[in-house]
Parts: structure tokens; C-alpha cells; sequence
């Protein structure tokens, strides 16, 4: 394609895009004016919200270092120690 058809199709593009863009502007100024109509004929009730007030900030208190309690180690129990027998000597393999 030449360049002269390219800028007539993006042209033509442009003005459709600008018609378009026109045509929702008066739609949106249709329907505003509508609403504005409407809004003076209806009363609205507000609520009234209570403001809920921040607590104040406290001053960071000192953290005092917790005392470990003291703690008595306990010897693990060890398991009886076996007898060992002593073994006989026997009077022929003593000499």
C-alpha cells in the first residue's frame, strides 16, 4: 500500500473514533441532567456516623527482663552397674 491510502484509511479511522467520542459526551450529558432532575425531588435522609476517636497513644513502657527461674540439674539415672563374676581359676591353667 502507499503511503497517501494508509493516511486517508488512518484519517477515516479518526473521524469515525471523534464521532463516536461525541455521540457518548451527549449521552453522558443526557444522562447527568437527568440525575440533576431527579436529586432535588428526593429527599436524602444522611446518617449521621460517629467518629470513632483513636485511642491516645501510650507511652512505650520498659520491658522489664523476665527472671529465669532457677532450674536444679538432674543427674540422668545411670542403669546399675553389673557384677562382673570373677571368673575361677582353674588350678590346672593357673600354673
Amino acid at each position: 500500500m502507499s503511503q497517501k491510502k494508509l493516511v486517508k484509511q488512518l484519517l477515516k479511522k479518526l473521524d469515525k473514533l471523534e464521532s463516536e467520542r461525541e455521540k457518548l459526551i451527549d449521552k453522558l450529558a443526557k444522562a447527568l441532567d437527568k440525575l440533576e432532575k431527579k436529586a432535588p425531588a428526593k429527599k436524602v435522609v444522611a446518617k449521621k456516623v460517629v467518629a470513632k476517636k483513636a485511642p491516645a497513644k501510650k507511652a512505650p513502657l520498659k520491658k522489664v527482663a523476665a527472671k529465669k527461674a532457677v532450674t536444679k540439674k538432674v543427674p540422668a539415672k545411670k542403669a546399675p552397674a553389673k557384677k562382673v563374676a570373677a571368673k575361677k581359676v582353674s588350678p590346672t591353667t593357673a600354673q
